[in-house]
């Protein structure tokens, strides 16, 4: 505080000043960049991520004066950072109760198409790392790959599950079958490609063996305690036989209390707190909750919305195009590629194998591909971790733009207008009959 105000009295502008400006700055550029999005027929939230990745050293740093640098300077990002987790966090919670395996079948179908979907890409993930090793600031030998190898590919295997369900509400398809079908494969990729860059988190940050086994067992506990004790504990305190339950204020407070615990504990474990976040999303009694008050878990999703901007302003602070260079722009191309290419084949091979025609398993490919938020999620993770430098960040960043921003024009292709839901078009006055059909009744 005494910093703070000597600050302010000195002429300069305080911390929280600043803080206030930035935040005047970047959160109006992402609702205009996402209402541009939304008008182009994109999600918005992609929108978002552009106007954050805008505001950085990609485009408005490229300016006279450095234009990045007056509003974000380095010692308001510490604040801004834990804005953002917050944000993130209460996102994660999200992801994790919406993530309702129970209400889809998960027969032989979805496991192998999900399966085939994971499996592909992480293996061609982890063949980057290797392809472009000298890129990467890794450690000598085997060692130093193997966190950048295993990061890799669990993020080239992330489908981003809250995009996707927007997109195929978006386009009609929520009540056909091939919807259907892709919102319960993303729900189980999501599950594989979480547990795959928990392992990876664990094996980064042991330092030795015995680390390595205490962090697997501290997980453990963690998991069985989340399943054996959160979730039936939560089931009792929100059952509507509790008089305290017909309280909305009562649940909110319960959620919001066991996430920012959950988040706690796994970022005290060494995992990071999206994962408890995550993980006390899935076990909410999800029908509880909606049976009684289903306006709470909007709230927590409205304040994400209001601190997600920051995050992708932060994303995009991160992200330098400009200082790619001739091996990084290779890399991004050859990124996208092996990104789109594993997932469509990979997803649409399997769906052929268990029985859907081309069409479908070729919309189910398309549909698979979408990365979206999630996968700046995992990636903020690694670089964190120092897994990732700034070339592969920014390289995997735009691959994550392109897969979600390909999704809707590709299906707006493959898809007819009355499977999407829209009217047909009217026919021409005296078009209403066929040649050698009768009048009808």
């Amino acid at each position: 505080m005494e910093t703070t105000l000597a600050a302010a009295a000195g002429g300069g502008p305080s911390t929280i000043q600043s803080v206030l400006v930035a935040l005047a700055v970047l959160l109006p550029t992402a609702y205009l960049c996402g209402q541009i999005a939304r008008r182009a027929g994109q999600p918005a939230v992609m929108g978002e991520i552009v106007g954050g990745v805008a505001l950085g050293p990609s485009l408005l740093g490229l300016l006279p004066g450095n234009p990045t640098e007056v509003l974000f300077p380095p010692e308001i990002r510490p604040i801004l950072q834990a804005l953002a987790q917050i944000g993130l966090v209460l996102f994660m919670f999200g992801v994790g109760y919406h993530l309702n395996l129970y209400g889809h079948r998960v027969g032989r179908k979805v496991a192998v198409i999900s399966l085939s979907s994971v499996a592909l890409p992480f293996t061609l993930g982890a063949g980057l790392a290797v392809a472009f090793h000298h890129l990467l600031d890794t450690g000598e030998g085997l060692p130093g790959l193997l966190g950048p190898a295993l990061f890799l590919g669990a993020a080239m295997s992330i489908t981003a599950f809250p995009v996707l369900a927007r997109i195929i509400t978006e386009h009609g398809l929520n009540r056909r079958p091939v919807g259907q079908l892709a919102l319960a494969c993303a729900a189980v990729e999501d599950l594989l490609a979480w547990t795959a860059l928990a392992v990876v988190v664990v094996v980064v940050n042991a330092d030795s063996p015995w680390r390595l086994g205490g962090m697997a067992l501290e997980i453990a506990a963690f998991v069985l305690l989340m399943y054996f004790a959160v979730r039936p504990a939560l089931a009792w305190l929100l059952s509507p036989e509790r008089r305290w339950a017909a309280t909305g204020g009562i649940t909110h407070t319960v959620l919001i209390t066991g996430l920012l615990l959950s988040a706690f504990t796994t970022e005290f474990i060494g995992l990071h707190a999206v994962f408890g976040a995550f993980a006390f999303g899935a076990v909410v009694p999800r029908l509880l909750v909606e049976a009684q008050h289903p306006e709470v878990p909007d709230q927590i999703e409205h304040t994400s919305l209001l601190l997600l901007p920051v995050f992708f302003t932060l994303t995009g602070l991160s992200v330098n195009i400009g200082g790619l260079g001739v091996d990084g722009v290779i890399m991004v191309v050859a990124v996208i590629v092996v990104a789109v290419v594993s997932k469509f084949v990979a997803a649409s091979s399997a769906a052929r194998l268990t029985g859907s025609d081309w069409r479908e398993a070729r919309v189910l490919g398309v549909l698979i591909n979408a990365r979206g938020l999630t996968e700046l999620v995992i990636l903020n993770v690694g670089l964190s971790l120092g897994v990732l430098n700034s070339q592969i960040f920014t390289a995997m960043v735009i691959m994550a733009l392109v897969t979600t921003l390909m999704t809707g024009p590709l299906l707006r292709r493959l898809l007819t207008p009355e499977e999407r839901g829209e009217p047909a078009p009217a026919l021409p006055a005296g078009a209403g009959s066929v040649a050698g059909a009768g009048p009808q009744p």
